[in-house]
């Protein structure tokens, strides 16, 4: 997986938000940048090792992270 030293910031930020909402809509330039060099099969695991599910939208210029009950959660 590709590695960034603000992946855990972002990861950390997606989880406070959808502690308290069901999807959260990145499209910050920067937050973008994070995650745009991710092929789609590492995108995906990220967020099923945290429990998500995502769909990217618009181009890549916004990636959605949702709950998914369904998996389990890892912290």
């Amino acid at each position: 997986m590709a590695t960034n030293e603000h992946l855990p910031a972002l990861a950390a930020k997606i989880s406070a938000t959808l502690a308290v909402k069901p999807e959260i809509f990145i499209t910050h330039p920067a937050e973008l940048r994070i995650l745009q060099p991710m092929t789609d099969e590492e995108l995906r695991q990220f967020a099923a090792k945290r429990g998500w599910d995502i769909v990217r939208r618009i181009g890549g210029r916004q990636i959605e992270f949702y709950n998914n009950a369904g998996r389990r959660t890892e912290r």
